[in-house]
């Protein structure tokens, strides 16, 4: 099975994720790789450390000439704000525990609770490992995981929705959204509401606030049947929701019309099915969002995520000093004012890994080219019942 696992700290020196379970002969395209780890870093509202680092991946094993060996594969994204924070990170040395020790807790964040959990008196412990830097293993983990299923036409896409109190309600179609969210400061495909939402950031930051929203991420020319309904844990959509509300301040997630489905009637939500000769098996609508029963119907894949707030405020709200439990205002060093439209990416790329665990576990093999053979008899199958790619 697909699986990977991400360490290192916000200030130490260098990220690190070990990625298991990629077919063996992949070619990588480390440009291509790169450039999701660069969108990440980008957005309006960003804060100062985006203008320190330039992320990208080093490869330290599992890959040859550009090709995936079929082991495990380690992936290094290094931290150039470490040599800033040497005497205060340093793993094998003595470190100054004392200058930068944080013992003001913020509301939202992890230090309170992890330093009870871990009986730590230093909240730094906590927040190095618990900050979003981490979400640039995530995205390349995500990017490797795309290279694999672009020999198979899954495509993927994300934009922003919502800031703040700012909402775009208009309805997309696929490549419209690739073809211009990109240039846009907020990962926003309609100029109009681009303008708004950056508009909400200033109003915010001018508050010494911050401000949340809404992404919604697109997989397009997906196969009937990734995933199961024969146990809760093999049900994609379920999985996916883990992944994703295990992103930093990720604090909701539905698919397709998701929450509407409990104010509307079955015939409303439910997406009616048609066939002919031409198209196949096909849904009129598409409100499910491209899963019935935790598989994927082959229909485009539709999930929407809120991200929260950063709790790291400018104005910090009040908290307690978890060493002498005295009032005081929360700990400051540096924040984004919106970190929504880096959001849209890091969600675009933790589907992506899903999508890829559970294509490889329904078409099996363990080379690409024993993939690409699984694939096209699975394709056929479902060609003989009526389905059409």
């Amino acid at each position: 099975m697909l699986r990977y696992l991400t360490s290192g700290e916000s200030h130490g020196q260098s990220l690190i994720s070990i990625i298991d379970g990629l077919p063996s002969n992949v070619e990588l395209n480390f440009d291509e790789i790169n450039a999701e780890l660069k969108k990440r870093q980008c957005g309006y509202g960003r804060g100062g450390r985006m203008k320190i680092e330039s992320d990208k991946v080093n490869i330290l094993g599992g890959v040859r000439g550009k090709k995936t060996l079929g082991g495990p594969v380690s992936i290094e994204v290094k931290n150039r704000d470490y040599q800033n924070w040497t005497e205060y990170m340093a793993p094998m040395d003595d470190v100054d525990f004392e200058t930068r020790k944080v013992d003001n807790v913020r509301p939202g964040h992890a230090d309170l609770v992890g330093c009870l959990k871990y009986d730590f008196t230093d909240a730094r412990n906590v927040l190095e490992r618990s900050s979003a830097r981490e979400t640039a293993s995530r995205v390349a983990v995500g990017a490797i995981c795309k290279q694999v299923l672009k020999n198979f036409d899954i495509d993927f896409v994300s934009h922003v929705i919502q800031i703040g109190n700012v909402k775009d309600e208009n309805v997309y179609d696929f490549d419209y959204i690739k073809n211009n969210v990109d240039s846009s400061e907020v990962r926003c495909a309609n100029k109009d509401m681009e303008a708004k939402m950056i508009s909400q950031i200033d109003e915010i930051k001018n508050e010494r606030d911050t401000i949340g929203g809404v992404v919604e991420v697109r997989v397009k020319n997906l196969i009937p049947g990734l995933g199961s309904y024969t146990q809760f844990d093999r049900k994609i959509d379920g999985v996916m929701a883990m992944h994703l509300m295990g992103i930093q301040a990720i604090k909701g997630v539905e698919f397709g019309i998701g929450f509407d489905v409990a104010k509307l009637p079955g015939s409303k939500v439910m997406d009616e099915i048609v066939y002919n000769q031409e198209d196949g098996i096909k849904r009129v609508t598409n409100r499910l969002g491209g899963i019935e029963g935790g598989m994927t119907t082959g229909e485009e894949l539709v999930v929407r995520c809120a991200m929260k707030p950063i709790p790291t405020l400018y104005k910090p709200l009040n908290s307690i000093n978890v060493n002498t439990l005295e009032k005081y205002e929360a700990t400051v060093e540096r924040s984004d004012t919106c970190a929504v439209p880096a959001c849209s990416v890091v969600c675009e790329n933790v589907v992506a890994f899903v999508i890829c665990q559970f294509f490889l576990d329904t078409i099996g093999g363990s080379s690409l080219e024993d993939i690409k053979r699984n694939y096209n008899s699975y394709v056929q199958r479902l060609g003989e019942r009526g389905w059409k790619k």
